[in-house]
């Protein structure tokens, strides 16, 4: 996503050295940073809430408090945040991009947060360089280094970008993605977290999509393939594309497979290019097979 990004006069209204506050219940009513939160289980999460609705947003800033009129945007600046219900939003700058509505006032159309960009909700954290919410498209990106989601269970990271598409109810982690629970890891290129709206309000992960290099390790198996589809509530993964799993030094051969974090059974299954077989490597002597549960001898 391309940010609106406007050569800024001097400011036009700066208050300083004291911490100055403002409340921007009119300008930022269409809604703050609905900043998600990829990965519930093992690490997506479910999309920041409080930053939704009418309520007012509090604005704090070190340095200055701006209004740019000719470029129509407000501007917080130094160690800056937002605060809405029980959500907040920091970074070292902040704008707000406004647009004027006949009948309406003022309404927000982008938000942008710059330097070590931090959104705080109950649970969950989100690190990164710069952020930007669509409000129209009802679309959110966080980008640059050290791209990190931390929940109370799950740790999130990417090397390009960690995304939320509101409307769509779906979390993204790009660039070598990777999502760790325990001791058990998803890496992929792309991780794509599917959300489901429950009865009270709240959503949860329903499904993780990988694409790309797919990598699951787990403290007994090691899983490749070209595809991922991991379900949370069984606990389940579905590796399709080039499947290999190692356990020691055992090793099982298709073109798709399932494995079960639970039970740690893991049942490969051939392709038509392979011909309707699965091809395996056992060694003599290991006691776990890739395909056997831990602890049982082969």
């Amino acid at each position: 996503m391309t940010s609106k990004r406007s050569p800024f006069r001097p400011p036009t209204l700066h208050i300083a050295p004291f911490r100055t506050a403002l409340t921007l219940s009119a300008i930022l009513a269409g809604g703050f940073f609905s900043f998600a939160s990829p990965l519930s289980t093992p690490a997506f999460a479910q999309g920041l809430p409080g930053m939704g609705g009418k309520q007012p947003v509090e604005i704090n800033a070190d340095q200055a408090i701006e209004w740019h009129q000719d470029v129509r945007a407000y501007v917080a600046r130094g160690n800056a945040s937002a605060k809405r219900n029980d959500s907040t939003v920091f970074a070292d700058v902040l704008t707000a991009y406004y647009r004027e509505v006949p009948g309406k006032g003022n309404e927000v159309f982008q938000l942008v947060a710059d330097g070590n960009v931090r959104i705080v909700s109950p649970n969950q954290q989100v690190y990164g360089d710069h952020g930007v919410y669509d409000v129209d498209k009802q679309v959110a990106v966080v980008t640059g280094r050290d791209l990190k989601l931390i929940t109370n269970k799950d740790v999130v990271t990417a090397r390009d970008s960690l995304e939320y598409y509101e409307a769509q109810d779906l979390t993204v982690a790009r660039g070598d993605a990777v999502a760790v629970r325990g001791n058990d890891r998803l890496r992929a290129d792309v991780l794509i977290g599917r959300l489901k709206k429950m009865p009270d309000g709240t959503t949860q992960m329903e499904r993780i999509d990988g694409s790309g290099n797919i990598v699951v390790t787990t403290p007994t198996d090691v899983a490749l393939s070209e595809k991922l589809v991991y379900s949370v509530a069984d606990n389940v993964a579905v590796l399709i594309g080039n499947v290999k799993i190692t356990r020691g030094d055992n090793q099982l051969n298709g073109e798709a497979a399932e494995m079960n974090m639970n039970t740690k059974i893991n049942r490969v299954i051939a392709g038509r290019d392979a011909g309707g077989r699965v091809s395996g490597l056992l060694i003599p002597g290991e006691k776990n097979g890739p395909g056997a549960p831990a602890g049982k001898k082969q």
